[in-house]
Protein backbone atom coordinates (compact mmCIF):
# COMPACT_ATOMS: atom_id res chain seq x y z
CA UNK A 1 0.00 0.00 0.00
CA UNK A 2 1.37 3.21 0.17
CA UNK A 3 0.70 5.85 2.18
CA UNK A 4 0.81 9.88 1.89
CA UNK A 5 1.04 12.34 5.16
CA UNK A 6 2.54 14.63 6.52
CA UNK A 7 5.65 14.20 8.84
CA UNK A 8 7.44 16.83 10.82
CA UNK A 9 5.98 19.52 8.64
CA UNK A 10 7.08 17.57 5.09
CA UNK A 11 4.88 15.63 3.19
CA UNK A 12 6.18 11.44 3.13
CA UNK A 13 4.91 8.60 0.88
CA UNK A 14 5.45 5.43 2.11
CA UNK A 15 5.27 2.93 -0.97
CA UNK A 16 5.56 -0.34 0.44
CA UNK A 17 4.01 -1.56 3.98
CA UNK A 18 2.60 -3.82 5.00
CA UNK A 19 -1.67 -3.86 5.76
CA UNK A 20 -1.24 -4.32 9.88
CA UNK A 21 2.14 -2.33 9.81
CA UNK A 22 1.76 -0.22 13.07
CA UNK A 23 2.45 3.22 13.20
CA UNK A 24 5.17 2.99 15.88
CA UNK A 25 6.86 0.66 14.13
CA UNK A 26 7.68 2.34 10.75
CA UNK A 27 8.88 5.57 12.37
CA UNK A 28 11.63 3.78 14.65
CA UNK A 29 12.24 1.36 11.88
CA UNK A 30 11.85 3.59 8.79
CA UNK A 31 12.11 6.52 9.49
CA UNK A 32 14.69 6.58 12.40
CA UNK A 33 12.55 8.58 14.57
CA UNK A 34 13.39 6.67 17.68
CA UNK A 35 12.42 9.46 20.18
CA UNK A 36 9.24 7.54 20.13
CA UNK A 37 9.80 4.71 22.61
CA UNK A 38 8.13 1.05 22.81
CA UNK A 39 7.28 0.79 26.41
CA UNK A 40 4.09 -1.74 27.26
CA UNK A 41 2.78 -1.72 23.07
CA UNK A 42 -0.78 -2.21 24.43
CA UNK A 43 -1.65 1.54 25.03
CA UNK A 44 -1.14 1.75 28.62
CA UNK A 45 2.14 3.34 29.08
CA UNK A 46 1.94 6.77 26.62
CA UNK A 47 5.93 6.20 25.89
CA UNK A 48 4.80 6.07 21.70
CA UNK A 49 2.59 9.05 22.13
CA UNK A 50 2.34 10.98 18.69
CA UNK A 51 0.32 14.01 17.72
CA UNK A 52 -2.05 13.76 14.56
CA UNK A 53 -3.25 16.53 12.79
CA UNK A 54 -6.41 16.92 10.40
CA UNK A 55 -8.13 19.83 9.54
CA UNK A 56 -10.24 21.78 12.13
CA UNK A 57 -13.26 23.10 10.56
CA UNK A 58 -14.68 24.92 13.27
CA UNK A 59 -11.24 26.85 13.64
CA UNK A 60 -10.17 26.50 9.84
CA UNK A 61 -6.44 25.33 11.46
CA UNK A 62 -5.37 21.92 12.53
CA UNK A 63 -6.83 19.96 15.46
CA UNK A 64 -3.55 18.01 16.89
CA UNK A 65 -4.90 14.94 18.89
CA UNK A 66 -2.55 12.64 21.29
CA UNK A 67 -2.54 8.95 20.26
CA UNK A 68 -1.17 5.53 21.45
CA UNK A 69 1.47 5.06 18.13
CA UNK A 70 2.05 1.62 19.24
CA UNK A 71 -1.76 0.62 18.16
CA UNK A 72 -2.36 3.06 15.74
CA UNK A 73 -2.01 1.01 11.96
CA UNK A 74 0.21 3.41 9.67
CA UNK A 75 -2.70 3.12 7.25
CA UNK A 76 -4.89 5.32 9.35
CA UNK A 77 -2.51 8.74 9.09
CA UNK A 78 -3.37 8.19 6.11
CA UNK A 79 -3.82 12.59 4.52
CA UNK A 80 -2.91 13.64 7.99
CA UNK A 81 -0.18 15.20 9.78
CA UNK A 82 1.81 13.22 12.31
CA UNK A 83 4.14 14.93 14.95
CA UNK A 84 7.12 13.08 17.06
CA UNK A 85 9.37 14.79 19.54
CA UNK A 86 11.66 15.19 16.87
CA UNK A 87 9.62 18.06 15.08
CA UNK A 88 8.99 20.10 17.86
CA UNK A 89 12.16 22.35 18.45
CA UNK A 90 12.64 25.28 16.09
CA UNK A 91 15.12 25.30 13.17
CA UNK A 92 17.83 27.29 14.97
CA UNK A 93 17.26 23.96 17.53
CA UNK A 94 15.31 26.42 20.47
CA UNK A 95 13.35 23.84 22.27
CA UNK A 96 9.47 24.29 22.27
CA UNK A 97 7.73 25.56 25.38
CA UNK A 98 6.88 22.34 26.06
CA UNK A 99 10.60 20.90 25.92
CA UNK A 100 11.79 24.34 28.06
CA UNK A 101 9.48 23.73 30.86
CA UNK A 102 9.76 20.45 31.53
CA UNK A 103 14.00 21.15 31.59
CA UNK A 104 13.30 23.93 33.97
CA UNK A 105 11.23 21.97 36.23
CA UNK A 106 13.19 18.81 36.48
CA UNK A 107 10.69 16.64 34.72
CA UNK A 108 13.00 13.94 33.55
CA UNK A 109 14.87 11.74 35.17
CA UNK A 110 15.68 8.39 32.85
CA UNK A 111 13.91 10.19 30.23
CA UNK A 112 12.70 7.19 28.57
CA UNK A 113 9.07 7.82 29.13
CA UNK A 114 9.90 12.12 28.62
CA UNK A 115 8.89 12.14 25.01
CA UNK A 116 5.36 10.74 25.45
CA UNK A 117 4.71 13.72 27.89
CA UNK A 118 6.10 15.61 26.02
CA UNK A 119 3.81 15.04 22.69
CA UNK A 120 0.96 14.99 25.29
CA UNK A 121 1.54 18.60 27.07
CA UNK A 122 1.92 19.77 23.05
CA UNK A 123 -1.44 19.06 22.22
CA UNK A 124 -3.05 20.72 25.23
CA UNK A 125 -0.51 23.72 24.74
CA UNK A 126 -1.79 24.06 21.00
CA UNK A 127 -5.72 24.42 22.30
CA UNK A 128 -4.14 26.77 25.49
CA UNK A 129 -6.18 24.00 27.53
CA UNK A 130 -7.16 24.70 31.57
CA UNK A 131 -4.13 23.76 33.67
CA UNK A 132 -5.92 23.49 37.04
CA UNK A 133 -5.14 20.02 38.34
CA UNK A 134 -8.02 17.96 37.68
CA UNK A 135 -7.47 18.90 33.89
CA UNK A 136 -4.01 17.51 33.94
CA UNK A 137 -4.32 14.72 36.00
CA UNK A 138 -6.69 13.49 33.33
CA UNK A 139 -4.67 14.64 30.51
CA UNK A 140 -1.76 12.16 31.96
CA UNK A 141 -3.67 9.34 33.08
CA UNK A 142 -2.37 7.68 29.76
CA UNK A 143 1.46 8.91 30.55
CA UNK A 144 3.09 6.95 33.00
CA UNK A 145 6.58 8.18 34.85
CA UNK A 146 8.29 5.78 37.51
CA UNK A 147 10.87 8.35 38.11
CA UNK A 148 10.63 11.64 38.51
CA UNK A 149 6.77 11.66 40.21
CA UNK A 150 4.39 13.72 38.82
CA UNK A 151 4.86 17.16 40.42
CA UNK A 152 7.53 18.33 38.31
CA UNK A 153 5.60 17.22 35.45
CA UNK A 154 2.84 19.15 36.87
CA UNK A 155 4.86 22.36 37.56
CA UNK A 156 6.15 22.54 33.39
CA UNK A 157 2.57 21.80 32.32
CA UNK A 158 1.50 24.65 34.46
CA UNK A 159 4.82 27.03 32.84
CA UNK A 160 4.58 25.78 29.14
CA UNK A 161 1.82 28.75 27.87
CA UNK A 162 3.85 31.51 30.10
CA UNK A 163 7.16 30.33 27.92
CA UNK A 164 8.05 32.12 24.56
CA UNK A 165 8.61 29.76 21.62
CA UNK A 166 6.31 27.54 19.58
CA UNK A 167 5.63 30.09 16.33
CA UNK A 168 7.16 28.34 14.01
CA UNK A 169 4.68 25.34 14.25
CA UNK A 170 1.92 28.14 14.19
CA UNK A 171 3.45 29.43 11.03
CA UNK A 172 3.56 25.95 9.62
CA UNK A 173 -0.10 25.53 10.17
CA UNK A 174 -1.99 27.31 7.13
CA UNK A 175 0.82 25.05 4.34
CA UNK A 176 -0.19 21.83 5.97
CA UNK A 177 -3.76 22.50 6.61
CA UNK A 178 -3.57 23.59 2.69
CA UNK A 179 -1.98 20.52 1.50
CA UNK A 180 -3.96 18.18 3.86
CA UNK A 181 -7.47 19.74 2.06
CA UNK A 182 -5.89 19.53 -1.14
CA UNK A 183 -5.35 15.73 -0.87
CA UNK A 184 -8.65 15.07 0.38
CA UNK A 185 -10.39 15.42 -2.13
CA UNK A 186 -7.72 12.93 -4.20
CA UNK A 187 -8.25 9.78 -2.13
CA UNK A 188 -10.77 7.15 -3.53
CA UNK A 189 -11.94 3.74 -1.92
CA UNK A 190 -10.43 0.96 -4.39
CA UNK A 191 -11.63 -2.45 -3.55
CA UNK A 192 -7.94 -3.84 -3.57
CA UNK A 193 -6.34 -6.17 -0.77
CA UNK A 194 -4.08 -3.93 1.79
CA UNK A 195 -5.29 -0.86 3.90
CA UNK A 196 -8.79 0.91 2.69
CA UNK A 197 -9.75 3.58 4.02
CA UNK A 198 -13.28 4.24 2.06
CA UNK A 199 -14.78 8.23 2.50
CA UNK A 200 -18.29 7.76 2.62
CA UNK A 201 -20.93 5.31 3.68
CA UNK A 202 -21.66 4.06 0.20
CA UNK A 203 -18.08 2.75 -0.40
CA UNK A 204 -17.47 1.29 3.24
CA UNK A 205 -20.66 -0.97 2.51
CA UNK A 206 -19.70 -1.51 -1.05
CA UNK A 207 -16.20 -2.97 -0.10
CA UNK A 208 -17.33 -4.92 2.90
CA UNK A 209 -20.07 -6.86 0.84
CA UNK A 210 -17.28 -7.28 -1.84
CA UNK A 211 -14.59 -8.24 1.13
CA UNK A 212 -16.64 -9.73 3.71
CA UNK A 213 -13.13 -10.99 5.87
CA UNK A 214 -11.69 -8.06 5.85
CA UNK A 215 -10.55 -6.53 8.91
CA UNK A 216 -13.23 -3.66 10.10
CA UNK A 217 -11.61 -0.87 12.83
CA UNK A 218 -11.85 2.49 13.59
CA UNK A 219 -9.79 3.86 16.51
CA UNK A 220 -8.14 0.17 16.45
CA UNK A 221 -7.37 0.32 19.69
CA UNK A 222 -8.56 -3.22 20.54
CA UNK A 223 -7.63 -4.96 16.76
CA UNK A 224 -3.79 -2.49 17.30
CA UNK A 225 -3.59 -4.88 20.82
CA UNK A 226 -4.15 -8.20 18.46
CA UNK A 227 -0.87 -7.44 16.36
CA UNK A 228 1.43 -6.02 19.20
CA UNK A 229 0.26 -9.06 21.71
CA UNK A 230 -1.17 -11.93 19.60
CA UNK A 231 1.31 -11.36 17.08
CA UNK A 232 -1.62 -11.37 14.14
CA UNK A 233 -1.42 -10.20 10.76
CA UNK A 234 -3.80 -9.09 7.91
CA UNK A 235 -3.81 -9.05 4.44
CA UNK A 236 -6.98 -6.84 4.16
CA UNK A 237 -7.57 -3.52 6.56
CA UNK A 238 -10.72 -1.66 6.13
CA UNK A 239 -10.79 1.73 8.09
CA UNK A 240 -13.60 3.55 9.13
CA UNK A 241 -12.34 6.42 10.62
CA UNK A 242 -12.24 8.77 7.73
CA UNK A 243 -15.97 8.91 6.95
CA UNK A 244 -18.38 11.54 7.94
CA UNK A 245 -21.39 10.44 8.00
CA UNK A 246 -19.60 7.46 10.74
CA UNK A 247 -18.27 10.36 12.71
CA UNK A 248 -21.49 12.22 13.08
CA UNK A 249 -23.55 12.75 16.57
CA UNK A 250 -26.88 14.54 16.02
CA UNK A 251 -28.82 15.33 19.04
CA UNK A 252 -33.01 15.07 18.91
CA UNK A 253 -35.19 15.66 21.46
CA UNK A 254 -35.91 12.68 22.84
CA UNK A 255 -32.78 10.67 21.39
CA UNK A 256 -29.11 10.97 19.94
CA UNK A 257 -27.97 9.20 16.99
CA UNK A 258 -23.85 8.41 17.22
CA UNK A 259 -21.81 7.29 14.46
CA UNK A 260 -19.82 3.47 14.81
CA UNK A 261 -16.93 5.52 14.30
CA UNK A 262 -17.47 8.61 16.47
CA UNK A 263 -14.62 8.68 19.19
CA UNK A 264 -15.33 8.70 23.07
CA UNK A 265 -13.72 11.83 22.87
CA UNK A 266 -16.09 13.38 20.45
CA UNK A 267 -18.98 11.57 22.41
CA UNK A 268 -17.92 12.69 26.16
CA UNK A 269 -19.57 16.87 25.82
CA UNK A 270 -22.83 14.83 24.34
CA UNK A 271 -23.13 12.41 27.38
CA UNK A 272 -22.16 15.31 29.88
CA UNK A 273 -25.50 16.94 28.75
CA UNK A 274 -27.72 13.44 28.27
CA UNK A 275 -26.32 11.17 30.56
CA UNK A 276 -24.01 13.04 33.24
CA UNK A 277 -23.35 9.01 34.90
CA UNK A 278 -22.17 7.38 31.48
CA UNK A 279 -19.87 10.75 30.76
CA UNK A 280 -18.27 10.35 34.41
CA UNK A 281 -17.49 6.48 33.56
CA UNK A 282 -16.23 7.72 30.09
CA UNK A 283 -13.46 9.98 31.50
CA UNK A 284 -12.25 6.62 33.26
CA UNK A 285 -12.29 4.47 30.14
CA UNK A 286 -8.91 4.47 28.89
CA UNK A 287 -6.81 7.86 28.71
CA UNK A 288 -7.22 10.59 26.73
CA UNK A 289 -4.69 8.96 23.99
CA UNK A 290 -7.01 5.98 23.84
CA UNK A 291 -10.62 8.26 24.17
CA UNK A 292 -8.90 10.03 21.13
CA UNK A 293 -9.27 6.82 19.13
CA UNK A 294 -11.74 4.50 20.48
CA UNK A 295 -14.99 4.42 19.46
CA UNK A 296 -18.47 2.79 20.40
CA UNK A 297 -18.30 0.94 17.29
CA UNK A 298 -15.11 -0.59 18.10
CA UNK A 299 -16.40 -1.41 21.43
CA UNK A 300 -19.47 -3.33 20.07
CA UNK A 301 -17.79 -4.83 17.54
CA UNK A 302 -15.08 -6.35 19.54
CA UNK A 303 -18.17 -7.62 21.28
CA UNK A 304 -16.17 -8.15 24.48
CA UNK A 305 -17.52 -9.22 28.07
CA UNK A 306 -15.78 -6.44 29.95
CA UNK A 307 -16.36 -3.62 27.30
CA UNK A 308 -17.69 -0.80 29.51
CA UNK A 309 -19.77 0.92 26.61
CA UNK A 310 -22.02 -2.17 26.10
CA UNK A 311 -23.61 -2.59 29.63
CA UNK A 312 -24.57 1.27 29.18
CA UNK A 313 -26.12 0.82 25.93
CA UNK A 314 -28.16 -2.46 27.23
CA UNK A 315 -29.81 -0.64 30.38
CA UNK A 316 -30.40 2.46 28.09
CA UNK A 317 -32.12 -0.44 25.64
CA UNK A 318 -30.39 1.18 22.99
CA UNK A 319 -31.15 0.60 19.29
CA UNK A 320 -27.96 -0.22 16.78
CA UNK A 321 -28.79 0.44 13.12
CA UNK A 322 -26.70 -2.77 11.34
CA UNK A 323 -25.83 -2.29 7.45
CA UNK A 324 -24.58 -4.93 4.80
CA UNK A 325 -24.47 -3.27 1.19
CA UNK A 326 -27.70 -0.94 0.81
CA UNK A 327 -29.64 -2.68 3.32
CA UNK A 328 -29.94 -1.78 7.16
CA UNK A 329 -31.68 -3.54 10.11
CA UNK A 330 -31.94 -2.40 13.16
CA UNK A 331 -31.21 -4.50 16.74
CA UNK A 332 -31.98 -3.83 19.90
CA UNK A 333 -28.35 -3.80 21.73
CA UNK A 334 -29.40 -6.31 24.31
CA UNK A 335 -30.10 -8.85 21.65
CA UNK A 336 -26.59 -7.88 19.18
CA UNK A 337 -24.40 -10.02 21.76
CA UNK A 338 -25.00 -14.32 21.44
CA UNK A 339 -22.15 -15.44 23.25
CA UNK A 340 -18.19 -14.81 23.86
CA UNK A 341 -16.83 -12.73 21.25
CA UNK A 342 -20.00 -13.20 19.07
CA UNK A 343 -22.38 -10.83 17.65
CA UNK A 344 -25.61 -11.15 14.89
CA UNK A 345 -23.52 -9.53 12.63
CA UNK A 346 -23.38 -11.38 9.34
CA UNK A 347 -20.49 -11.32 7.04
CA UNK A 348 -20.06 -8.28 5.01
CA UNK A 349 -22.25 -6.42 7.84
CA UNK A 350 -20.80 -3.55 10.28
CA UNK A 351 -22.54 -1.18 12.37
CA UNK A 352 -23.75 2.19 11.20
CA UNK A 353 -24.54 4.00 13.87
CA UNK A 354 -26.01 3.60 17.55
CA UNK A 355 -29.52 5.45 18.68
CA UNK A 356 -29.72 6.09 22.29
CA UNK A 357 -32.42 7.69 24.23
CA UNK A 358 -32.18 10.94 25.92
CA UNK A 359 -33.98 10.32 29.68
CA UNK A 360 -36.79 12.21 30.48
CA UNK A 361 -37.52 14.14 34.08
CA UNK A 362 -38.61 10.35 35.77
CA UNK A 363 -35.66 8.49 34.36
CA UNK A 364 -32.44 7.92 35.83
CA UNK A 365 -29.05 6.16 34.35
CA UNK A 366 -26.16 5.56 37.11
CA UNK A 367 -23.23 3.65 35.93
CA UNK A 368 -20.42 2.51 38.35
CA UNK A 369 -16.89 0.56 37.39
CA UNK A 370 -14.83 -0.98 39.53
CA UNK A 371 -11.35 -1.53 38.53
CA UNK A 372 -7.82 -1.73 40.66
CA UNK A 373 -6.72 1.24 39.35
CA UNK A 374 -9.48 4.79 39.12
CA UNK A 375 -7.53 5.49 35.69
CA UNK A 376 -7.03 3.63 32.65
CA UNK A 377 -7.93 -0.28 33.88
CA UNK A 378 -10.11 -2.60 32.74
CA UNK A 379 -13.38 -3.45 35.02
CA UNK A 380 -13.27 -6.29 37.26
CA UNK A 381 -17.46 -5.03 37.26
CA UNK A 382 -19.28 -2.68 35.33
CA UNK A 383 -22.76 -2.16 36.32
CA UNK A 384 -25.26 0.13 34.37
CA UNK A 385 -28.50 0.84 36.02
CA UNK A 386 -31.83 2.61 34.64
CA UNK A 387 -34.93 3.01 36.33
CA UNK A 388 -38.05 5.52 35.96
CA UNK A 389 -38.83 6.95 39.50
CA UNK A 390 -42.91 7.76 39.78
CA UNK A 391 -44.69 8.14 42.88
CA UNK A 392 -41.69 7.02 44.92
CA UNK A 393 -41.42 3.55 43.57
CA UNK A 394 -39.19 1.90 40.55
CA UNK A 395 -40.45 0.99 37.46
CA UNK A 396 -39.38 -0.08 34.59
CA UNK A 397 -36.03 -1.15 35.83
CA UNK A 398 -33.05 -2.36 33.50
CA UNK A 399 -29.69 -3.54 34.50
CA UNK A 400 -26.59 -4.64 32.68
CA UNK A 401 -23.67 -5.71 34.02
CA UNK A 402 -20.05 -6.34 32.68
CA UNK A 403 -17.53 -8.79 33.82
CA UNK A 404 -20.11 -10.90 35.43
CA UNK A 405 -21.12 -13.42 32.36
CA UNK A 406 -19.62 -14.42 28.76
CA UNK A 407 -21.63 -11.44 27.18
CA UNK A 408 -22.94 -7.85 29.07
CA UNK A 409 -26.23 -9.38 30.35
CA UNK A 410 -28.88 -8.05 31.78
CA UNK A 411 -30.04 -9.03 35.91
CA UNK A 412 -33.75 -10.17 34.88
CA UNK A 413 -33.99 -11.56 38.57
CA UNK A 414 -32.40 -8.39 40.25
CA UNK A 415 -35.20 -6.26 38.02
CA UNK A 416 -37.96 -8.20 38.81
CA UNK A 417 -37.29 -7.49 42.39
CA UNK A 418 -36.72 -3.75 41.70
CA UNK A 419 -40.03 -3.39 39.91
CA UNK A 420 -42.44 -1.63 41.00
CA UNK A 421 -41.05 -1.69 44.51
CA UNK A 422 -40.51 1.16 47.06
CA UNK A 423 -37.45 4.10 46.28
CA UNK A 424 -35.48 2.72 49.66
CA UNK A 425 -32.74 0.61 50.80
CA UNK A 426 -34.80 -2.34 51.29
CA UNK A 427 -35.42 -2.91 47.77
CA UNK A 428 -32.24 -2.24 46.10
CA UNK A 429 -30.94 -4.49 49.26
CA UNK A 430 -33.50 -7.11 48.29
CA UNK A 431 -32.11 -6.56 43.99
CA UNK A 432 -28.44 -7.17 45.10
CA UNK A 433 -29.40 -10.46 46.67
CA UNK A 434 -31.05 -11.59 43.80
CA UNK A 435 -27.70 -11.12 41.69
CA UNK A 436 -27.18 -14.70 42.86
CA UNK A 437 -29.47 -15.85 40.47
CA UNK A 438 -28.52 -13.97 37.62
CA UNK A 439 -24.69 -14.01 37.12
CA UNK A 440 -21.91 -17.07 37.78
CA UNK A 441 -18.91 -15.13 37.28
CA UNK A 442 -15.76 -16.67 36.53
CA UNK A 443 -12.17 -15.59 39.12
CA UNK A 444 -9.09 -14.71 37.02
CA UNK A 445 -6.66 -11.71 37.55
CA UNK A 446 -8.71 -8.90 38.09
CA UNK A 447 -11.10 -10.32 40.49
CA UNK A 448 -12.64 -13.72 42.02
CA UNK A 449 -15.95 -14.90 41.54
CA UNK A 450 -16.80 -14.25 45.17
CA UNK A 451 -15.79 -10.43 44.73
CA UNK A 452 -17.74 -9.78 41.34
CA UNK A 453 -21.04 -10.78 42.80
CA UNK A 454 -20.01 -8.60 46.18
CA UNK A 455 -18.67 -5.69 43.82
CA UNK A 456 -22.04 -5.88 41.75
CA UNK A 457 -24.62 -5.85 44.80
CA UNK A 458 -22.07 -3.14 45.95
CA UNK A 459 -22.71 -1.28 42.49
CA UNK A 460 -26.78 -2.23 42.48
CA UNK A 461 -26.87 -0.28 46.47
CA UNK A 462 -24.32 2.50 45.11
CA UNK A 463 -26.86 3.32 42.31
CA UNK A 464 -30.13 3.08 44.71
CA UNK A 465 -28.01 5.70 46.94
CA UNK A 466 -28.14 8.10 44.14
CA UNK A 467 -31.35 7.43 43.09
CA UNK A 468 -32.94 8.53 46.62
CA UNK A 469 -30.02 11.83 45.77
CA UNK A 470 -27.75 10.00 48.76
CA UNK A 471 -24.73 10.24 46.40
CA UNK A 472 -21.66 8.36 47.81
CA UNK A 473 -18.60 10.02 46.98
CA UNK A 474 -15.47 9.13 48.00
CA UNK A 475 -12.82 11.77 47.97
CA UNK A 476 -11.33 11.81 44.97
CA UNK A 477 -10.04 15.64 44.66
CA UNK A 478 -6.59 15.85 44.16
CA UNK A 479 -4.21 17.14 47.19
CA UNK A 480 -2.11 19.52 46.26
CA UNK A 481 2.03 19.70 47.61
CA UNK A 482 1.77 21.91 50.25
CA UNK A 483 -2.06 22.18 51.23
Amino acid sequence: MAVRFVLNGEPRVVEEAAPSTMLLAWLREEAGLTGTKEGCAEGDCGACTVAVGEPDAAAGGLRWRAVNACILFLGSVANKAVLTVEGLEAPDGTLHPVQRALVESHGSQCGFCTPGFVMTLFTHWWRAGATDRATLDDLLAGNLCRCTGYRPILDAARRMGELPGGDHLREREPAIRARLDGWSGERACAPLAGFVAPRSLDDVAAHLAAHPDALVVAGATDAGLWVTKDLATYDHVVSLADVEELRAIAVADDHVEIGAAATYTELLPVAERCWPSFASMLKRLGSELIRNSATLGGNLGSASPIGDTLPVLVALDATLVLRRGPATREVAAEAFFVDYKKTVLRPGEFVERVRLPRLDDSTRLHVEKISKRFDQDISAVLAAVCVRVEDGRVRAPRIAMGGMAAIPKRALAAEAALADAPLDDTSFLAAAAALERDYRPIGDMRASAAYRLDAAGACLRKAGFAFQNRPVRLPDTPVEVGS
